[in-house]
């Protein structure tokens, strides 16, 4: 016996011999329909990979916190991490370190600390890149706030004096 197989124009229907119970789905006209899954998918891609930027930013300040905290260099030591910020991707943060006491911003000067900063960042993306699963590590650019700011900011953003 011999298989029938149907080609393409045998298979294709005039619209004047469709119907309704042709088994076809009414589609929008023009395209609307498409376009408008493709918009809520592009959303929902852009506020995935903020979500995602922003959960690197966290898990990133908090292992840069527990590293500079068991650091060798007594300036480093004296770092807390107050936050974390895509800068202006997750590929680059900025990180907003303060003093943990007035030590390092006064005696020793924050152009000093940045450059045991500086000298520590390969130490520190290391740390980073095996704390966080991804490709590369992010490339870090730093930024010293004063104590006194971040405790205003702080009684600010809770609405105490």
């Amino acid at each position: 016996m011999r298989n029938h197989t149907f080609s393409s124009e045998q298979i294709q229907v005039s619209p004047a011999e469709a119907g309704d119970e042709d088994g076809r789905v009414p589609t929008l006209p023009s395209g609307r329909k498409q376009r408008a899954r493709r918009a809520r998918r592009a959303e929902s891609h852009v506020q995935r990979a903020d979500r995602k930027a922003w959960q690197l930013c966290r898990q990133v300040a908090v292992t840069l916190d527990e590293v500079l905290a068991e650091c060798g260099d007594g300036v480093l030591r004296g770092l807390h991490v107050v936050s974390v910020t895509p800068f202006p991707d997750a590929s680059r943060l900025r990180v907003t370190l303060t003093s943990i006491d007035d030590r390092p911003g006064g005696v020793i000067g924050a152009g000093s600390v940045l450059n045991h900063l500086e000298h520590a960042t390969g130490h520190l993306r290391c740390e980073i890149a095996s704390a966080v699963t991804r490709k590369r590590a992010p490339v870090l650019v730093y930024q010293l706030v004063e104590p006194k700011a971040v405790e205003m900011e702080t009684a600010s953003n809770t609405g105490s004096c």
